[in-house]
């Protein structure tokens, strides 16, 4: 294999930080399933008690900096997890494409090959992590802060609370748990945003409970249900409590939905399997990715025009984007105010042109996304027919060879690239406008996350009889 230029200073890097860099040791033995379920459970545990503990220091800015990616990045403003897992997604997506895109040549078949990867990868979070945590403490809590100290204490907070998320991670991923960290708090996370929509006792500003359960009790003791169906101001009701049992109902409907490939080991004879083609063949990473890129277009913009358009007078940033003064979260025009989502059915109504044109923008850029992520993460009908014949298996009636298989292959997955990636960006965008518990990304990451756990407990046991086609089968 050629070596790139950059692969081979990474390599030297990985060798002379890799004795200094602190590890969790990988268990000497597997642990039982029970004994990783109850790690999972302490690490989440942690998690959660650093999601209540404030940040010293902090005082409430005037808007949420990362409102568009709290569920992405499983955070809570003015806590330890300000940045949540945004340090170790940004990382490992930027070393994941950076390989997938043959800047970075490693061979993954290779244990060592591998070990490097993940060491560097640990290495750009170190750095991700600094440089987030200066520029997010200085530009989002510093013009609040009156002395110095009180800065670099925030700066040193957040630095801290994110390398033990990375630890936490870390120590799910090596085989204490089950997993990974980064899924588990994800899902978390959104959990406990429907369940607070569903059962939260404090009050709301239409007079009623915020949590849907409690508002119906309370409006049936009053003798007015009028208002139940329906609630103002984005909160919760049971119009989008239904509309959230219909989404989560269609994500595992769709989910189940796949081509099957018969194949039969090389290896073990006797033995035969199905390759299972999801429709959903992409996963939730092309909405990560557009939900990430649009978030953060919007921030871009919202600094533009704090500084150069802070009146709309502005003929060209007009065009760009326009916001209220008194709530300069909220884009009142401009492209921007087209690919951001109108929450809530009443916000909707005001201007339906507004929301299909959202709804229209996230299938569109899903559908880009998820053709990109297919060619740069290692899910091409080429990388595909490669990893089967890696596993010691081939398709009945094919000659084990990559064309053959590949041309198989590429019937199926560019279809369902497509397919399934307009049925994301629909499911998204709809559930966004409309106001689903958690929001749309939300409750599909934790939907995706669980099927990935059933795949997980399925992968148990198929690496008892063949441990290379249950360790792709879990990749898939």
């Amino acid at each position: 294999m050629a070596e790139g230029g950059i692969t081979s200073i990474i390599r030297k890097v990985v060798f002379k930080a890799e004795p200094y860099l602190p590890q969790v040791p990988k268990p000497k033995k597997k642990i039982p399933l029970q004994v990783r379920l109850l790690w999972c459970g302490i690490a989440l545990l942690v998690y959660m008690i650093m999601g209540q503990t404030p940040l010293f220091g902090a005082s409430a800015p005037a808007f949420d900096f990362l409102a568009f990616a709290r569920v992405i990045f499983a955070s809570q403003q003015g806590t330890l997890v300000e940045l949540g897992i945004g340090p170790i997604v940004t990382a490992g997506l930027l070393m994941q494409l950076l390989r997938g895109s043959d800047i970075l040549k490693f061979n993954f078949k290779k244990p060592e090959e591998r070990g490097i990867f993940q060491t560097a990868t640990k290495l750009v979070t170190y750095v991700v992590i600094v440089v987030e945590s200066i520029v997010y403490a200085i530009a989002v809590y510093g013009p609040g802060v009156t002395e110095p100290y009180v800065l670099y204490v925030m700066i040193g907070q957040l630095m801290a609370a994110s390398i033990i998320i990375m630890f936490l991670d870390e120590l799910i991923q090596k085989g204490w748990g089950l997993g990974s960290g980064i899924s588990l708090f994800i899902m978390a996370g959104v959990a406990q945003q429907i369940l607070w929509s569903m059962f939260s006792p404090l009050p709301a500003g239409d007079g009623g409970t915020i949590g849907i359960i409690p508002y119906i009790v309370q409006s049936f003791m009053a003798g007015d249900v009028s208002q139940i169906l329906f609630r103002s101001n984005s909160l919760p009701s049971i119009f989008g409590l239904c509309l959230t049992a219909g989404i989560l109902l269609i994500l595992v409907f769709t989910q189940g939905m796949k081509i099957e490939i018969p194949i039969v080991s090389t290896k073990y004879r006797g033995f035969s399997a199905v390759y299972p083609i999801k429709l959903m063949y992409v996963s939730n990473i092309p909405v990560i990715l557009a939900s990430a890129l649009t978030a953060n277009a919007v921030f871009i913009f919202q600094m533009l025009w704090a500084n150069m358009n802070p009146r709309n007078n502005n003929f060209f940033m007009n065009f760009v984007a326009q916001f209220d003064p008194t709530s300069p979260s909220t884009p009142i025009g401009g492209i921007i105010y087209y690919i951001t989502p109108p929450r809530g059915l009443d916000v909707a109504a005001l201007d339906p042109m507004r929301a299909v044109g959202y709804v229209l923008f996230m299938i569109g850029i899903v559908v880009v996304f998820g053709r990109l992520w297919v060619e740069l993460g290692g899910l091409s009908p080429k990388s595909a027919a490669q990893n089967l014949l890696d596993a010691d298996v081939q398709i009945p009636g094919f000659r084990r060879s990559n064309k053959p298989v590949e041309a198989l292959l590429n019937k199926y997955i560019p279809s369902v690239t497509i397919i399934g990636s307009m049925i994301l960006g629909l499911l998204a965008g709809v559930s966004d406008v409309l106001g689903v518990f958690g929001s749309g990304i939300g409750v599909l990451l934790m939907v995706d996350i669980l099927i990935n756990y059933y795949t997980q407990l399925v992968r148990e046991q198929v690496e008892v009889v063949m441990p290379r086609l249950g360790a792709m089968l879990g990749r898939k």
